[in-house]
C-alpha cells in the first residue's frame, strides 16, 4: 500500500472500501497542499486548518462519491477545499454585514431568502457544468475552482495550451447558453 507510484484515483477507490492505509498514503500526499489553497482564500490558519479537517472527513466518508470519468482526484480534492472555504468567507462576510447594519435601515433584509436564492443558483451552476459536460467541465473547474492557470491546467490535463484555452472560452460560452435558456 505505501508504494508511491499508487495512483491518488487508486488511493480513493481504496478509500471506498475503509482501507486506512490508503487515507494516509493520500492524507500525506495532499494535506500541506490542501492547507495551503485554505490559508490562501481564509488567510485565518485556524479556520483554515478547520476547513481542512471537514474536507478530509468527507474524502473519508465519501471516496466513493468520487468518478474518475468526471475529472482527477486531484481537481476533487482541490475543488471540494475550495468550496469549503470560500462558503465560509461568504458566511463570515454575511455575518460582518448582518453585524454592521443599523437597525433603523429602511430597507428589509431577509437572511433566509438570500440564502435560498444563493442555493438556487449554486445548483443552477452545478446543473449547468453537469450539462456542458467533458473536457469542458474539468477545464472550467480547474480555472475558476482551483485558481490555477491556463498553463497549469494544460500541464495538468497534458493539453496544449491552445486547446485548454479554447475549451474555457468554448465552455463558458456554452455554459451562458445552458444558464440563459438558448438566450
Amino acid at each position: 500500500m505505501k508504494n508511491p507510484e499508487t495512483t491518488d484515483e487508486e488511493l480513493l477507490a481504496l478509500i471506498k472500501t475503509g482501507d486506512r492505509d490508503a487515507f494516509e498514503v493520500l492524507y500525506g500526499r495532499w494535506v500541506s497542499r490542501l492547507l495551503s489553497l485554505a490559508v490562501s482564500i481564509l488567510v485565518d490558519r485556524a479556520q483554515a486548518e478547520e476547513i481542512l479537517q471537514e474536507t478530509l472527513l468527507e474524502v473519508w466518508r465519501t471516496a466513493g462519491a468520487f468518478d474518475p470519468s468526471k475529472g482527477s482526484a486531484r481537481a476533487w480534492l482541490v475543488t471540494m477545499t475550495r468550496r469549503r472555504a470560500i462558503d465560509r468567507v461568504r458566511s463570515s462576510e454575511a455575518a460582518r454585514r448582518r453585524e454592521e447594519r443599523r437597525p433603523d435601515e429602511d430597507l428589509p433584509f431577509d437572511v433566509t431568502a438570500e440564502a435560498v436564492e444563493a442555493s438556487i443558483v449554486a445548483k443552477e451552476v452545478r446543473d449547468a457544468l453537469e450539462a456542458l459536460g467533458e473536457p469542458h467541465k474539468t477545464t472550467i473547474e480547474l480555472a475558476y475552482f482551483t485558481g490555477l492557470t491556463h498553463r497549469q491546467i494544460a500541464e495538468q490535463m497534458n493539453t496544449p495550451l491552445g486547446t485548454v484555452k479554447t475549451r474555457i472560452r468554448d465552455g463558458v460560452a456554452r455554459l451562458g447558453m445552458i444558464m440563459g435558456g438558448g438566450r
